[in-house]
């Protein structure tokens, strides 16, 4: 319990600090997550950060910086991996469709794991490389997934007309910008300033031209 505790405080300071207002059923469904994945890890080895408490500061609330940017009512995650920032995202919005996607086998079952274990009823996974997801999807976000000109490459047709691309990033680099592929601008670049967290957090949205 002791442990639980200290992740919760965990939580809710960088909450306070995103200025995010969570209800108390969503921030047990977070924990619940994150404890999931330190124990999948044990064994998975699904992610480098190993202490639960960092996995609060670099993986719950890195994701949770992008929650006022996001909009929509699908989002897919690409190169989702241990469901970042997807699962986070899919559970403080409940009423959006949130696609997973990762080609890794042993990633793909833990999401599959995560969706039943929280009962998540509005996300599902697919297990593949993202060249090969249909449809098209309000919200797309990466997080350290790949260049945006071989996301864009790869996947830029899932992304829906009047939809927007969500690249979370480190350091930025302006020559990845300024190699964007014909037909997608660069709308914002935000600089996430996320509690707890060093070293520099970008967030790069993009939108068809």
């Amino acid at each position: 319990m002791a442990q639980r505790d200290r992740l919760r405080h965990r939580l809710d300071d960088g909450l306070a600090v995103l200025g995010l207002d969570l209800s108390d059923a969503i921030r047990v469904q977070l924990i619940a997550y994150v404890e999931l994945l330190a124990r999948w890890n044990a064994a998975y080895n699904l992610t480098a950060v190993r202490d639960p408490g960092d996995m609060v500061a670099r993986h719950l609330l890195d994701s949770l910086a992008i929650v006022p940017h996001v909009s929509g009512a699908t989002l897919v995650d690409l190169g989702s991996g241990a469901g970042l920032p997807g699962i986070p995202l899919a559970l403080v919005a409940p009423q959006r469709q949130v696609t997973l996607v990762d080609s890794n086998g042993k990633k793909a079952r833990f999401l599959r794991e995560a969706v039943r274990s929280l009962k998540l009823a509005n996300v599902r996974v697919v297990e593949g490389r993202v060249q090969d997801v249909p449809g098209q999807f309000d919200c797309v976000t990466a997080r350290a997934f790949a260049t945006l000109a071989d996301m864009l490459d790869w996947a830029g047709g899932l992304l829906a007309e009047g939809g927007h691309w969500l690249a979370m990033k480190g350091k930025l680099a302006d020559e990845e910008i300024a190699a964007l592929p014909a037909g997608f601008r660069v709308e914002q670049v935000v600089v996430l300033d996320v509690p707890a967290v060093v070293g520099e957090r970008h967030l790069i949205v993009v939108r068809r031209a």
